[in-house]
């Protein structure tokens, strides 16, 4: 009874609040039968009807809010019934399994069975992840220490695979648990990758600085008078901070590849006239390097789209590393021809060189960030380590591949398909 009253005693305080704020608009609607009484001649039979119903239309709103939520709060109620465990599984894209009291598995979405395999209703979660750090959230999750734990877990077979994994009673007094599975393998590749970059940039600007410093140690102490010494050790640092400067610009390159890598290019490139000033601008590398160049050309249009800039960057690099790295075989031949396979219909252009050749074993991973074949030649011809790391990153925002070709002993070839549209 006392409820009841205080309810009451609620929608009354809610309507006078109600009437209260809309007495303006009662006002006016008083005015507005007011003066179409005096002007129609109505009579009080219309007159009072309109007067009472003007303070129940002002009462409707509360009324309708409180109907709309309790609309609201049944289709929820209904609509939650509907779902069940399965559906919702199905729709977590992360590996998820619904597990008992007893550590059996109850249910496993599509992910958990592409993930991890032989997964099935009945079987035993210890028996199928037998790492210690699993056992131990099993052991805390089902023991009622905690409501829910996250360890880090790592798949080796079929290939590594390293997960968060978090694991939570389900509702209350279900005696069900679910662990859910984040992959982190990507993540971890990418911390990995750029804390060897780091290192291997370290490397590469404190091997120059060290020499700078211990010439400059030298010229003012034991050759300060000697002229000779002096302009060789000027002329070996003067070769040092180019080196760290040709680090520093490629590392800046592709910091700035790397920030727009999926930002694809809009505008048409000749290739013809592209290629051409590249080789125009490597011929005095060429002839230092007693290497002639040959063109082989495809005749007719061979506009692509693509940025002019990071394409001319794509070829001068391939180029320039076919001329000191191929410079034995005294030639290098670059070709363009229209690759008309079907499926991607193209342009290719090819950058052959006739010297050494590239060592099967080193060719996936000649594109890595300072990947070296051979550290001693690469820093004797003035390489980084970045060229083709930058050539990789380009050629992907091109929407690009790279083809790598190469014999020991007769040359290695590289292409590049640019598709057409």
């Amino acid at each position: 009874m006392t409820e009841l009253g205080a309810e009451q005693k609620s929608t009354g305080q809610a309507v006078a609040a109600r009437l209260w704020h809309s007495r303006w608009l009662l006002a006016a609607g008083v005015v507005a039968v007011l003066i179409a009484f005096g002007f129609a001649g109505f009579s009080a039979y219309v007159l009072v009807p309109a007067l009472l119903l003007l303070p129940a239309a002002a009462i409707l709103p509360v009324t309708g809010a409180r109907h709309s939520a309790g609309n609201a709060a049944a289709i929820e109620a209904i609509g939650l019934q509907r779902l069940s465990g399965e559906y919702l599984a199905a729709a977590v894209a992360d590996p998820l399994i619904i597990f008992d009291h007893a550590a059996t598995i109850v249910h496993a979405n599509a992910a958990a069975f592409a993930a991890f395999g032989g997964i099935a209703p009945g079987i035993s979660l210890p028996l199928k992840f037998r790492a210690p750090e699993m056992q131990a959230l099993l052991d805390s999750v089902l023991s009622g220490t905690v409501a829910s734990d996250v360890v880090d877990y790592t798949e080796k077979l079929p290939v590594e695979r390293a997960y968060r994994v978090s694991a939570s009673s389900v509702g209350h007094g279900t005696d069900l648990y679910v662990l859910v599975f984040k992959d982190q393998s990507e993540a971890r590749r990418i911390d990995r990758m750029r804390a060897d970059f780091i290192a291997n940039a370290s490397h590469e600007l404190r091997t120059p600085l060290a020499s700078i410093a211990g010439f400059i140690e030298t010229l003012r102490g034991p050759a300060r008078n000697d002229p000779a010494a002096r302009e060789q050790f000027l002329q070996i640092m003067q070769n040092q901070t180019g080196r760290m400067a040709r680090l520093i610009d490629d590392l800046l390159s592709l910091s700035r590849l790397e920030m727009k890598p999926y930002l694809k290019p809009g505008t048409e490139v000749d290739l013809r006239q592209t290629v051409d000033s590249v080789i125009d601008s490597l011929g005095p590398l060429a002839r230092e390097n007693n290497v002639a160049i040959e063109r082989d050309f495809a005749k007719g249009p061979l506009d692509v789209p693509g940025d002019r800039d990071e394409l001319f960057q794509v070829f001068e690099n391939l180029l320039e590393n076919a001329c000191k790295y191929g410079q034995s075989g005294g030639r290098v031949v670059v070709s363009i021809a229209r690759g008309d396979d079907g499926s991607e219909p193209g342009i290719d252009v090819t950058i052959r060189d006739f010297g050494p050749g590239i060592p099967e074993e080193h060719i996936p991973r000649i594109t890595e960030r300072f990947y070296r074949i051979d550290v001693e030649t690469s820093r004797t011809q003035k390489g980084t380590g970045l060229g083709l790391s930058i050539v990789k990153h380009i050629l992907t925002r091109h929407n690009a591949r790279l083809t790598i070709r190469s014999e020991v002993g007769k040359g290695a070839a590289f292409s590049v398909h640019l598709p057409a549209h």
